[in-house]
């Protein structure tokens, strides 16, 4: 059977003791070392955090400052179009002008040399029908 002496007692205070001295020792060291992790891993996450915010912030104004120059670049696009537009317009109309103009001369130079022609012609034409004339009638002059 077991007996209930004054040992039993001094085993409960030499557990107790024991109990102590690893807490002491061993225990709350660990439970500090742990704490510290937890700390330092929470700063971490919030570092993460707030770099993933930052980067997400800095990549959207990074599209929006793409979306910005590329709607630039298209307003001016469209403004050197309209201008290499009117100019193309401007030279078109030059060129008929001149076009015109010398279609004009020349029409005038055709005419002129039509006429001249005619005169020449009808000259010849008088000649050759009185040489006709005269040879069909046998006259000769």
């Amino acid at each position: 059977m077991i007996s209930l002496d004054g040992s039993l007692f001094i085993q409960i205070i030499n557990f107790l003791f024991l109990i102590w001295a690893l807490n002491f020792v061993l225990y709350k060291p660990i439970r500090n070392i742990l704490i510290q992790r937890k700390e330092k891993i929470a700063g971490l996450e919030q570092r993460i955090d707030a770099c993933n915010s930052d980067a997400k912030e800095k990549d959207d104004a990074f599209t929006s400052g793409l979306k910005e120059a590329r709607a630039k670049g298209m307003g001016e696009k469209e403004a050197l179009m309209q201008t290499a537009t009117d100019e193309e317009k401007a030279i078109i109309e030059k060129i008929n002008q001149k076009a015109q103009a010398d279609l004009a001369e020349v029409r005038e130079k055709v005419a002129k040399d039509v006429k001249s022609v005619r005169a020449s012609l009808q000259e010849e034409l008088d000649d050759i029908a009185t040489a006709i004339s005269n040879k069909i009638l046998g006259r000769a002059f």
